[in-house]
């Protein structure tokens, strides 16, 4: 039986993941020291070398990289590659640091400005999600270590589905650390419309996921991100029939652009 694990790029994506998650819990479960980048955003030496051991992978398939810990490529060449990697090492630093478990490793394959492969690994929980856009599939897998076989991970994998939600019980994706104003007046708009709003916390890229695997229905992203905070999220949700629209454009997010930063956006049906 093929899976989209045959391809080659999920493949590596996926093998440099989990290898960083293997780093990253070995500096999670000893004692680390915090710095703070111009922008006031914490680092670890956990970013750095999860950073590095990706970049190993990555540099040795046919497109570049874009990753929150490398220095940013000039948007005059950046604007002439047609596919490249998205990246964030560690997507839940502050998660990381108070140490919840609720950060990711995210990679993303993007072609033409649109996400087309996703990966995102949850190292505190060994749990994998990965995705191919144009195979409309997307899948998520529990494994007992961080080195594993390709073949057991698709032993493993389970597909994604999104919910199919027709009551009036809704629940929302909100941030651990961005719950501000214009969320809670999208949760309020969403009452007056006479629904029953739940809130569902989570940290990271895995409010994508939620979205993804049927345990919430629409995540409103009203606070800034950058595009590798979103990419390998939105390839999952993409490729489950979930929507990603910004809410400056309403197109689906659009990614290598000339500025990394995300507009507002909205994950659901």
């Amino acid at each position: 039986m093929t899976s989209i694990l045959d391809n080659k790029n999920i493949q590596t994506a996926t093998k440099a993941a989990l290898e960083a998650g293997d780093v990253i819990m070995q500096i999670y479960d000893s004692v680390f020291d915090v710095e703070y980048k111009d922008d006031k955003s914490p680092l670890t030496e956990a970013d750095k070398k999860a950073n590095d051991v990706i970049n190993a992978f990555l540099k040795q398939t046919d497109f570049p990289i874009i990753s929150e810990e490398n220095k940013q490529t000039d948007y005059n060449i950046r604007k002439t590659w047609n596919s490249c990697w998205v990246v964030d090492p560690v997507d839940g630093t502050k998660e990381f640091i108070k140490r919840n478990g609720e950060f990711t490793v995210n990679i993303a394959l993007v072609e033409n400005g649109k996400p087309i492969l996703g990966v995102i690994y949850v190292p505190a929980t060994k749990t994998l999600y990965y995705a191919d856009t144009n195979l409309k599939k997307a899948y998520k897998a529990s494994l007992s270590s961080h080195n594993q076989t390709i073949d057991s991970i698709i032993n493993k994998s389970q597909p994604l589905i999104p919910k199919d939600n027709n009551s009036n019980n809704i629940e929302v994706v909100g941030s651990r650390s961005h719950m501000n104003q214009d969320t809670l007046d999208y949760v309020e708009a969403l009452k007056k419309d006479g629904k029953q709003v739940e809130i569902v916390s989570k940290g990271s890229s895995l409010k994508f996921c939620l979205v993804a695997e049927g345990k919430a229905d629409v995540y409103p992203r009203y606070a800034p991100t950058m595009e590798w905070d979103t990419a390998a999220g939105q390839a999952i949700c993409n490729a489950v029939g979930l929507k990603v629209i910004s809410k400056e454009t309403n197109k689906s997010l659009a990614y290598n652009k000339e500025n990394l930063l995300n507009s507002y956006f909205l994950v659901s049906k």
